[in-house]
């Protein structure tokens, strides 16, 4: 008699517990069942030598089956991957440390109450903590304020200064979640505090996750996209002029959008 071993994972790493493998022979007879560990690992045993098609089933997944030939004590089928219905997957549990190099963080501020200045704060770095159950993920990530480039030399010297980010007292910003709340399959909102000038608030990330795959160096790579809005007077961050009718230099406001790729491990 023989044995099949196996390990039942989603497709982007996640294994499948508690899942249902059902070993059918060639007449389409049941000769063998097992259910998935905690880590996805399976034993089909007492299995004669021969053909037979794996089926396997868990809650929330779409149903797959695999061949294998059974010879000697023991085959493998190595993963045998379930997708999870409507094909979202998820990365998988694990350190994901952020690639500044293809990540980006970008400010945007109202000018005279009608255009719109951009700005990127080019220094940063961070790790995203991604757990079992998900809601239970976490990320840090520090900023170096004196990074910021808004194409114009004079008045990043000026958001340098203490009128805004006062690099040379504040020398870091820093954010860290505090709750993690799942608003569908893709879109989720993080929960955190924000410390900038020497101030900590609460600030919430609307977060759409982009999806998981390989990269060019062998490593796994995780996408994602953030938004938020936060107000400089939050922050002491005053600092303003008033034009005509009382129209501010400088919106008040700050829109935040956040482009990450990181890298498991």
């Amino acid at each position: 008699m023989s044995d099949v071993t196996g390990r039942l994972m989603t497709p982007d790493g996640w294994p499948v517990t508690g899942g249902t493998l059902t070993a059918v022979d060639a007449t389409g007879v049941q000769r063998g069942r097992a259910a998935s560990r905690e880590d996805g690992g399976f034993v089909i045993e007492g299995l004669d030598r021969g053909p037979y098609t794996v089926i396997a089933a868990a809650a929330g997944h779409e149903p797959a089956a695999r061949t294998v030939q059974v010879a000697g004590e023991r085959s493998t089928m190595g993963v045998l991957e379930l997708a999870k219905v409507g094909g979202d997957v998820l990365p998988m549990p694990g350190t994901w440390t952020i690639d500044p190099h293809h990540s980006s963080i970008r400010a945007t501020a109202l000018h005279l109450g009608m255009s719109r200045i951009h700005g990127r704060l080019r220094g940063f770095g961070g790790r995203i903590q991604v757990a079992d159950p998900l809601e239970n993920s976490s990320v840090e990530v520090s900023i170096d304020p004196g990074s910021v480039d808004s194409d114009d030399a004079d008045r990043d010297a000026h958001l340098r200064s203490v009128d805004f980010l006062d690099i040379d007292v504040y020398p870091e910003i820093s954010y860290k979640s505090d709750g993690l709340v799942r608003i569908d399959t893709r879109h989720w909102r993080v929960d955190g505090v924000l410390t900038l000038k020497g101030v900590s608030a609460p600030v919430a990330l609307d977060v759409q996750y982009r999806g998981t795959g390989p990269d060019l160096w062998g490593g796994t790579r995780a996408a994602f996209s953030a938004t938020t809005e936060i107000s400089r007077d939050d922050f002491a961050i005053s600092w303003n002029q008033s034009v005509l009718a009382g129209v501010l230099a400088i919106g008040r406001t700050l829109r935040i959008d956040i482009d990450i790729q990181a890298v498991l491990g």
